[in-house]
């Protein structure tokens, strides 16, 4: 997995060689090795409604313009960007757009067989919310960093900052969250 991390991925370089050549099982590759790390960007980034969606569009657009991708980054730095883009422009769009939200069950709490499992998942709500309470850019930082392992060069590449500003973010987003948690 620490190989999708590496800028120019020689295993995304050959998926993506192979499929400027034609090969339809290249895309298939591309798609299988980073939709899993789009999916969880795109929730980490507060999107909840048509996430498959999101990651089905960033691949689109990714592989509209595979042939402008230069491998000055990984792969999947790339692929985080223009789907970072996407949902700035979603936003975008749903300001504009009369706000309705849908009421379900599907997010409802269901019941606990075991202490362990309310435990962990008031512990994960708690640190769910002491990100939501993050800047925007604290908590791309953040995510980027913690759920995906990217190092400060590529968040910076993601973000659109500086190596020096990412880790910035990053040390003050993870501040904010241990002083929400002390305080709970």
């Amino acid at each position: 997995m620490t190989e999708a991390y590496l800028p120019a991925d020689a295993g995304d370089r050959d998926l993506i060689d192979r499929w400027k050549r034609g090969d339809p099982t290249a895309a298939t590759a591309i798609v299988s090795r980073h939709s899993d790390a789009l999916a969880r960007f795109a929730v980490n980034l507060g999107e909840r409604d048509d996430v498959e969606e999101l990651v089905q569009d960033t691949f689109v657009r990714a592989f509209g313009s595979l042939h402008s991708f230069r491998g000055d980054s990984a792969l999947r730095t790339w692929l985080f960007t223009i789907e970072r883009r996407l949902v700035l422009d979603r936003r975008r769009a749903a300001r504009r757009a009369p706000a309705s939200v849908p009421v379900t069950d599907s997010s409802a709490a269901t019941e606990f067989t075991a202490l362990d499992s309310m435990v962990a998942a008031e512990t994960e709500q708690q640190v769910r919310e002491a990100i939501k309470r993050l800047s925007p850019t604290q908590r791309e930082v953040f995510t980027l960093r913690v759920s995906e392992g990217l190092s400060y060069r590529e968040i910076a590449d993601v973000v659109g900052t500086t190596e020096g500003a990412a880790r910035v973010h990053y040390h003050n987003a993870m501040r904010a969250v241990k002083e929400y948690l002390s305080d709970e």
